[in-house]
This record gives C-alpha cells, sequence and structure tokens, in this order.
C-alpha cells in the first residue's frame, strides 16, 4: 500500500503563530483544511482537524479502526509537503481481533491522489 505521498506546492503557508500550536519550523493547518474541504467531495467524512507537534491531523469517520491523515510542511524546506495515511499496515488489532485496512486505505489514498493531482499549483508528487 502507498500511504505517504511528498510533493511541492506555495499554496500552504503558515498561518500567523501557527507553530505555537505544533514545534517551531512546522506548519499545514492551511495544508489540513484543505484537505477537510475536499476529502467531503469525495465522500469522505471529516470528524476533526487536529495539532501534533509534527504537524496536523485530518481524522476521518471510519467505525472499523482509527483512519487519519497527517500532513505539514517539512523541515529547512519552505515548499516541501508531506502527507501520510494511518494506519500504513493492511492490519490493525482492536480487542483481539485483526482487521483488514487495506480497502479503507485504498480509498483515502485514491481520493488523496485524485485531490493532489488535480490542482496545478501541487507538483512533483512522490508516493512511497
Amino acid at each position: 500500500m502507498k500511504t505517504r505521498v511528498e510533493f511541492k506546492s506555495d499554496k500552504f503557508p503558515p498561518y500567523p503563530g501557527e507553530e505555537a500550536d505544533i514545534n517551531p519550523g512546522l506548519w499545514g493547518k492551511r495544508l489540513a483544511e484543505y484537505l477537510q474541504e475536499r476529502l467531503l467531495l469525495h465522500g469522505f467524512k471529516v470528524t476533526a482537524v487536529g495539532a501534533e507537534d509534527w504537524g496536523w491531523t485530518v481524522e476521518l469517520e471510519n467505525p472499523e479502526f482509527p483512519l487519519w491523515i497527517g500532513c505539514g510542511h517539512q523541515y529547512d524546506q519552505p515548499h516541501d509537503f508531506l502527507c501520510f495515511i494511518e494506519p500504513s499496515r493492511p492490519f490493525v488489532r482492536r480487542w483481539f481481533k485483526k482487521i483488514a485496512t487495506g480497502a479503507q486505505v485504498n480509498q483515502v489514498a485514491e481520493a488523496l491522489r485524485q485531490i493532489l493531482e488535480a490542482d496545478p499549483d501541487i507538483h512533483d508528487l512522490r508516493w512511497s
């Protein structure tokens, strides 16, 4: 499963004071809001957008297991961004059960691919 994409863009500058919510030199709230808006158009319900010390999370409604996209700017590269989907493994364990994640994760990855590729201000996508 390809769950990580790096790309370049000038579209997501930091908000003033955003670094107070996460670590200095990092940002990505505009990117998280952008994804929130566009994921809705692809049929995903976003339940929350939140700050972490490394960037921002876009949490998706998924009753079987936690499903989210982490995103943000990468250190020392003002136009480089990263998004990653969690879980990134084909299975998770929950209450002694092994739950397959592939179908949901692949749907999110496909929506993310379509969103990013459709925007002319986003370029140099690299999936892994």
